[in-house]
């Protein structure tokens, strides 16, 4: 079966790999000049299937009116005045519930925990290399309120089999060398010790290469402008280059992905919310993070990426604007400064932004929708490197005709009704 794969980020790739290895004729279409160049660019690093929540929980809406008055706020909201960020934002507020809250980790532990041993059974069968790291992931809280706070996420991880530790400040330290140098408060932490750590970037070009060495074909800097289709489902892509045509179209294009689709009557919950990060080269390797930490209270992620540290995080609803903010660069460096004092040259820093398709329960969607003929791979928000070999290897057999290793009929479109 001819697929055309629309977006080359870590999911779009990935699903190329996986249809391809199931034996279809894949094309993957994409608008930059190579794999990997948007938000899967310089991500936070961390493949943390433990720690995957949906952002909307009990409490949320309370917190978010706090962070919005933080210094280093781990929020940042300029509200459109647009029908698709209202109706967004109130259906995020609609999740904020312990029920809800408690499906839809469900659903994305699930995804994600089964995307970790896809990852795993990947890199032995091809040894492909990306600066990984398996030294698990510490997620620290500074308050002794948030360390109190993790009973339902600990409920969840229990239920799927996740291994975790729940730690005092002695504990993180000797997880995290790094932290005896910090003044800062520590109360504790949960630690996952199977997590790993990786550059999404480097993953997503190596895998596109090895896509191409099976067949696939990568046609870049080639403008997805819309699906032209009838009754019986799409008949063609239309980009800046002429038509294409295939058997079956997978839109993995991150937050455009919405737009893309609402002509043909989809409602996709999908929208952008900005994320930034910085990497800054090593110059203390005793100071730097083994691993990944996550720190709570800015809803920061600090990752050692081989001789560089990537910090990222934070959440800006303002629509599809990728500009950045000084301000948040200060933010990020706060983060790694306070824990990992001196362990990076902050000066030298690369700093960068990128748009995260975010759903408002959190969970991706994945598979077919009514339009025959049409599947979607999109919505991952920060959780796109960690779920991204579980999404493509649902993907490929959902093309396939055949059943996948996991559930997948809440994952799909359908959840949202009609």
């Amino acid at each position: 079966m001819k697929v055309l794969i629309l977006g080359a980020g870590v999911v779009g790739v990935t699903s190329a790999w996986y249809a391809a290895r199931a034996g279809h004729e894949v094309t993957v279409v994409d608008r930059q000049a190579g794999a990997g160049l948007e938000t899967s660019f310089a991500n936070a690093g961390e493949i943390s299937p433990g720690y995957a929540s949906p952002w909307a929980g009990p409490g949320i809406p309370q917190k978010a009116v706090r962070w919005l008055f933080m210094r280093h706020a781990p929020l940042i909201l300029r509200p459109q005045a647009d029908l698709e960020t209202v109706s967004w934002l109130l259906a995020l507020l609609r999740n904020c519930t312990s029920d809800r809250y408690a499906l839809n980790k469900s659903r994305m532990v699930r995804l994600a925990e089964y995307s970790r041993d896809e990852l795993a059974a990947l890199r032995e069968a091809v040894g492909i290399a990306y600066d990984a790291r398996m030294q698990g992931t510490l997620q620290l809280f500074r308050k002794a309120a948030q360390l109190d706070g993790i009973a339902k996420d600990v409920e969840v991880l229990r239920q799927y089999g996740v291994p975790f530790e729940v730690l005092d400040r002695a504990g993180c330290e000797r997880a995290e060398p790094g932290l005896r140098q910090s003044a800062s408060p520590i109360a504790g932490g949960l630690r996952l010790p199977n997590d790993e750590t990786g550059d999404c970037f480097k993953f997503t070009q190596a895998l596109a290469a090895l896509c191409a060495q099976r067949g696939v074909r990568f046609l870049h800097e080639t403008t997805v402008q819309r699906l032209r289709a009838d009754a019986s489902g799409v008949q063609a892509v239309v980009t800046d280059k002429g038509e294409l045509t295939a058997d079956a179209y997978v839109v993995a294009m991150g937050s455009w992905s919405a737009r893309l689709v609402r002509p043909l009557g989809l409602r996709l919950p999908v929208y952008p919310v900005k994320g930034y990060s910085i990497t800054a080269p090593i110059v203390a390797a005793d100071r730097a993070p083994e691993s990944t930490l996550l720190d709570e209270t800015y809803k920061i992620a600090i990752t050692r990426l081989g001789d560089r540290i990537r910090v990222g995080g934070m959440a800006e609803i303002s629509g599809y604007r990728a500009s950045l903010e000084p301000r948040r660069q200060r933010t990020l460096e706060y983060s790694l400064e306070s824990l990992f004092p001196g362990a990076g040259d902050v000066g030298q820093a690369t700093f960068w932004a990128g748009l995260r398709p975010m759903t408002p329960d959190g969970t991706p969607v994945i598979g077919t929708t009514p339009v025959p003929g049409l599947f979607l791979n999109t919505g991952h928000g920060t959780l796109g490197w960690t779920m991204a070999c579980g999404s493509g290897r649902v993907l490929a057999d959902l093309l396939s005709g055949r059943p996948a290793e996991i559930e997948t009929a809440d994952l799909a479109i359908g959840r949202y009704g009609r």
